[in-house]
């Protein structure tokens, strides 16, 4: 057998689209992370996802009992990966709340945790969006 290590095998998800997930979005995280693990790269990862897991279900997740977002980890090219999907068919868009608002930095959060982001869309609905960082902490 060959001296290639295979690679990692991406952990997905899934949630109700509701708040409550959130919690158990970040454990799932949490849970998936290679040991040993910086507690600052966990931190930083754990805190993206919740981002990530917010916004699709405030703004992607059209309020349906049976709806659902995706998360999807995984490490690879010197990243851990984050995909969160939802059905929605809006692309998110970066906001400049003003100072006194309660809200609205989600994709601030996702441009400083992230070395990369974007958006893809999905084969049958919706989109996904992906966050990177890499596996040394900057």
């Amino acid at each position: 057998m060959p001296e290639t290590p295979l690679p990692s095998i991406p952990r997905t998800w899934r949630f109700p689209a509701e708040l409550a997930s959130v919690p158990r979005v970040r454990r799932a995280v949490f849970d998936a992370l290679p040991r040993p693990c910086s507690p600052q790269l966990s931190y930083e990862l754990r805190l993206l996802a919740s981002e990530l897991a917010t916004n699709a279900i405030k703004h992607g997740a059209r309020g349906s009992e049976d709806e659902t977002i995706e998360l999807v980890f995984w490490t690879a090219d010197g990243f851990h990966w984050l995909a969160v999907s939802d059905p929605g068919e809006g692309w998110p868009a970066m906001a400049t709340p003003g100072r006194d608002v309660c809200g609205g930095r989600g994709l601030v959060l996702v441009e400083a945790l992230s070395d990369v982001w974007g958006v893809a869309e999905r084969a049958v609905r919706g989109k996904s969006v992906v966050a990177g960082v890499r596996r040394t902490l900057r």
